[in-house]
């Protein structure tokens, strides 16, 4: 199978890369408000910090990474923006329902719905970008996606906070989900997708992709490493805010200015620097869209572990920042690789497999483990228990680390233009 097509003007992949980025800022508000809206949650409906590990986990991971697939699968073959779009729809529904939740059943269900909407929104959105820019800019590219994950999670984190403050959890849930449906029309408006691939010859199954992947190691490699990394990324996500009370005593507001500022401005730096480091070094070296993520993470493990250990607030936050834009490099260096080990027009299928070994590993037991870890450590630990789970769960990045510098040699072999 051959492909051919032109890519969009200048102005056009602006437009298209400005939308996918205020869609995945709304991506990962729904994800992260539930995080600092944990503490009033636990206490409203009676929950353990296993249940909260549930809830902030698997329940939106088990669809959520499953689903991704096929979804993927019919983008590439149907329209990448209308199944965007319409993904949008779905999640930003199910979260405004999480508003009205009266028990831990009923808000894992929603929960779960919230899963299946978003598992439509990001390996086509990857697929889009790597089809509208050319490969030496996909990199930098991917890193201004990329942002959302920052400016969502403090958009959620801030945002919650003050309407969780000044009127309830609630509300904060279903002012999000309204928000995202006002915007899902807008998006299918104003994104007019590239001029596909004409595909030459029978477009391929799922499962040939697979195969394809299977059969190189560098994905293995990088999609473990990317798993490791997430287990702890996400439940860190998911529990400081419960930390930042337990441990240091800050007030909700508080908490979400610590947090969103931390977020701002480490994560924003982290995405930014990883895909561009990946296209300067990458370009003469493939290998370097592993080996940069790998000495970020070593090099975070004890910054992390001082912040997580110091018992005054502005300590933990300038211990903290630095760590924090160094685990978010790997995101765009090594998705920018994974568009590069398939042909172009099975690139969202590709994306989709390895978010499904990603997401359902790392975004699924992550915050479940943290969870299990601090009501395990409870009895010995009291408050602290929390604080213990997660210096715990740093040798995840270490093993992110050792997994992703392995993948460099593979990744030069395995690399298609």
């Amino acid at each position: 199978m051959t492909t051919r097509f032109e890519r969009p003007t200048r102005s056009s992949r602006g437009v298209i890369l400005a939308m996918l980025l205020l869609v995945y800022t709304f991506n990962f508000v729904d994800r992260q408000i539930l995080g600092i809206l944990a503490p009033a949650i636990k206490v409203e409906l009676d929950l353990s910090d296993t249940q909260l590990g549930l809830l902030g986990g698997l329940a939106f991971a088990l669809l959520y990474s499953t689903l991704a697939i096929p979804l993927a699968w019919i983008a590439d073959r149907t329209s990448r923006s209308w199944v965007i779009a319409l993904s949008l729809a779905v999640w930003s529904g199910f979260t405004a329902l999480c508003g009205y939740a009266t028990s831990f059943a009923q808000l894992f269900l929603f929960r779960l719905g919230v899963g299946v909407g978003e598992a439509g929104g990001v390996a086509p959105s990857y697929a889009l970008i790597a089809d509208t820019y050319p490969a030496g800019q996909r990199g930098r590219a991917l890193s201004v996606y990329n942002l959302g994950i920052p400016l969502g999670s403090a958009a959620g984190v801030m945002f919650g906070a003050y309407v969780a403050a000044t009127v309830d959890w609630r509300a904060a849930f279903v002012a999000v989900g309204l928000a995202g449906l006002a915007v899902a029309p807008l998006f299918r408006l104003m994104v007019r997708e590239p001029a596909r691939p004409k595909l030459v010859g029978t477009p391929e199954p799922i499962g040939r992709v697979f195969a394809i992947l299977a059969a190189k190691r560098s994905f293995w490699l990088l999609a473990f490493g990317a798993a490791s990394s997430s287990m702890l990324g996400y439940g860190l996500a998911f529990w400081l805010p419960s930390l930042l009370t337990r441990s240091f005593g800050l007030a909700l507001p508080e908490v979400g200015r610590f947090y969103g500022a931390l977020l701002l401005i480490g994560g924003s730096a982290g995405v930014l620097g990883g895909g561009w480091l990946g296209d300067r070094l990458g370009s003469r070296d493939r290998g370097w869209y592993a080996r940069v993520p790998a000495v970020a993470f070593w090099i975070a493990v004890p910054l992390f572990a001082a912040g997580i250990l110091s018992h005054d607030w502005r300590a933990a936050f300038a211990c903290w920042l630095l760590p924090q834009a160094l685990v978010y490099m790997w995101l765009s260096s090594v998705i920018a690789a994974v568009q590069h080990l398939v042909p172009a027009h099975m690139r969202a299928t590709a994306s989709a497999c390895f978010l499904l070994i990603n997401n359902l590993i790392g975004l699924g037991a992550g915050t479940l483990v943290l969870g299990a870890l601090s009501d395990a450590f409870a009895g010995w630990a009291g408050e602290d228990a929390l604080r213990y789970a997660m210096l715990s769960g740093l040798v995840l990045y270490l093993l992110a680390g050792v997994l992703m510098w392995l993948a460099a040699p593979s990744l030069r072999r395995d690399w298609v233009e």
